[in-house]
């Protein structure tokens, strides 16, 4: 394990530099997008074209390194990255910056399908869990410290326009450099949302849903912070204390859904976002809300971010092992559709009732879905825990981390 580690040490190492820079400017566009007097909704308009911009990537981004190769392709992703960053200071216009966002959630699609590819081609079925593991810690570690790099400048300067365009170069690097081979990609057709609805509707609706949740937290959290009285640092910490919890609970989390039925403590989370959400908006009405805010954040982070891969997980549990990349295919599908919606709704929530309506917004979500999920229980039997398939927390908008999932293995 340590030797095959050590074989992908410089593809890490790249990931988490790129995850260092696209954090820094997921926390730094909304601020300054507030302090230059920004409405909510035009805010939310802009960061959902992020997301939208991953969702085209993860069905089309495979295509350019297929036809170029890896290191070529993912050099010039990070490249037109690159540029795109440092476009922003340069052309101050919303519909500019929408624009900028999409391409932007493009190329970062790409370049994680080109890493996560020589990922998987360095690991066999029985080190590609921990493998995966490292991958996902390396991932979290890079979102939590960008969001505190913010405070490094004043967001009037362009110093954080340059330091994210300068982390997306040194992280090419270590990828060009590398001497690992190329793997091969296949191109996999996912399924499309109607068999995956007929196989497990539960699935799609839980995607979709995670994705709403979590987009709208990502693009929509630091304005309700700026909204809420914080400074910058306090921000970074707001929206760093989500991270920390799913570092911290997906693995237990993963555990619970192994021992019992998943559809329990999917809505089980569920549950706890509802709960948190509505002390947060009580939380949020204090004088200074940010310490119990900060004790319910890591909660928070830990329930929304397991939606994702309960609901991949209770797909495979009624499908055969060797359509497990097609679902996961389909499922970023249903994930990129509701982190696109996610920004858009919880900012014309807050701009028509209030930043307290973040929170809401985020709760009536998780109240939806729980419903449903009370519905489907009530529909369909649980299967046998030993039919269940294992949980595995990967990350979401990728095309290619499907691949590298150990569960997506051939049978034989």
């Amino acid at each position: 394990m340590l030797l095959i580690l050590a074989s992908v040490a410089s593809l890490l190492f790249g990931a988490g530099v790129l995850m260092l820079g696209n954090s820094l400017m997921n926390i730094t566009l909304p601020l300054k997008m507030d302090a230059a007097g920004f409405s909510t909704e035009v805010t939310g308009l802009i960061m959902a074209g992020y997301f939208a911009g991953l969702l085209a990537g993860s069905l089309f981004g495979k295509r350019p390194i297929i036809q170029v190769g890896h290191i070529r392709a993912f050099a010039g992703f990070a490249a037109i990255l690159a540029a795109v960053v440092l476009a922003h200071p340069l052309i101050f216009d919303p519909v500019a910056w929408g624009v900028l966002r999409f391409l932007t959630g493009v190329c970062i699609a790409g370049l994680f399908a080109a890493m996560e590819s020589w990922l998987n081609e360095r690991s066999d079925n029985e080190t590609r869990g921990r493998v995966l593991s490292v991958y996902m810690m390396v991932n979290y570690c890079g979102i939590m410290v960008g969001q505190f790099m913010v405070n490094l400048w004043s967001l009037e300067q362009l110093e954080g326009f340059i330091m994210a365009a300068l982390l997306i170069c040194l992280s090419l690097v270590p990828v060009a450099l590398t001497r690992i081979e190329a793997p091969d990609l296949e191109e996999v057709k996912p399924l499309s949302l109607a068999e995956l609805y007929r196989a497990s509707p539960l699935s799609v609706v839980g995607c979709a849903a995670g994705g709403m949740m979590m987009a709208s937290y990502y693009g929509m959290g630091p304005v309700f912070a700026r909204q809420a009285g914080f400074d910058v640092f306090q921000i970074s910490v707001f929206m760093g204390a989500v991270i920390l919890g799913a570092f911290l609970l997906q693995y237990p989390i993963g555990r619970l859904s192994d021992r019992y039925d998943r559809r329990k403590v999917m809505v089980a989370m569920l549950f706890v976002v509802m709960a948190v959400t509505a002390a947060a908006i009580v939380a949020a009405s204090l004088a200074d809300p940010l310490p119990a805010l900060l004790a319910l954040a890591p909660l928070l982070g830990g329930a929304m971010t397991s939606l994702y891969p309960l609901s991949l997980g209770q797909a495979y549990d009624y499908l055969p092992r060797d359509r497990y990349v097609a679902a996961a295919g389909g499922l970023i599908l249903a994930y990129g559709v509701g982190a696109t919606a996610g920004p858009v709704l919880s900012s014309l929530a807050m701009g028509a009732l209030g930043p307290q309506a973040f929170f809401g917004f985020i709760g009536m979500v998780a109240a939806l879905i729980a419903a449903f999920v009370l519905y489907r229980m009530r529909a369909r039997a649980a299967l046998p825990k030993d039919q269940q398939r294992e949980f595995v927390a990967l990350p979401r908008m990728s095309p290619v981390v499907a691949e590298l999932d150990p569960r997506a293995e051939r049978e034989g």
